[in-house]
């Protein structure tokens, strides 16, 4: 028996197909990027905290050139963007999944002029890339602090570890 494909693979946009694919997405739209490369707690409650500020999400993910150039250890990412981009896809907080190889995300998000942009608690607002486009197009800019501290980092620690 041959199965569907996952609905959440609709999800997954390549960069040159976003501007047409945001147009079916409701306003106001929030806009975060990363790496993701081992989903945790903390990502999806940051994700779902940053999808609550809007109707609509867009989650930008690094590509694993731009992971690597990050200086995150040789061998990050662990998971293909191919793989991050199905994980990440699959949340139901997430409507559109896209990427950027760039060393930041800056050309997504002048292509998606959200009205909302966040990054985690790690990152003092004025240090968000973005923040002072989307603050010129009247948006806002949030730093969601973490609730649930966690990283891939220490995950991955643990691990090599045991």
């Amino acid at each position: 028996m041959k199965y569907p494909r996952p609905l959440s693979e609709s999800k997954i946009c390549p960069p040159e197909q976003l501007a047409s694919r945001l147009a079916a997405l409701p306003r106001p739209l929030v806009f975060t990027n990363g790496c993701f490369d081992i989903l945790h707690r903390g990502h999806v409650t940051y994700l779902g905290q940053a999808r609550a500020l809007g109707a609509a999400m867009v989650v930008a993910l690094n590509t694993d050139a731009s992971v690597r150039r990050q200086g995150k250890g040789d061998d990050r990412p662990i998971n293909t963007l191919e793989d991050r981009a199905a994980v990440m896809a699959a949340l139901g907080c997430v409507d559109l999944v896209t990427w950027f190889d760039e060393d930041t995300p800056i050309a997504r998000i002048l292509e998606c002029q959200p009205n909302i942009l966040v990054k985690g608690g790690d990152w003092p607002v004025e240090k968000i890339v973005g923040y002072t486009e989307v603050l010129g197009w009247g948006g806002s800019v949030h730093s969601i602090p973490f609730e649930v501290d966690r990283s891939t980092t220490a995950l991955l620690g643990k691990i090599r570890a045991l």
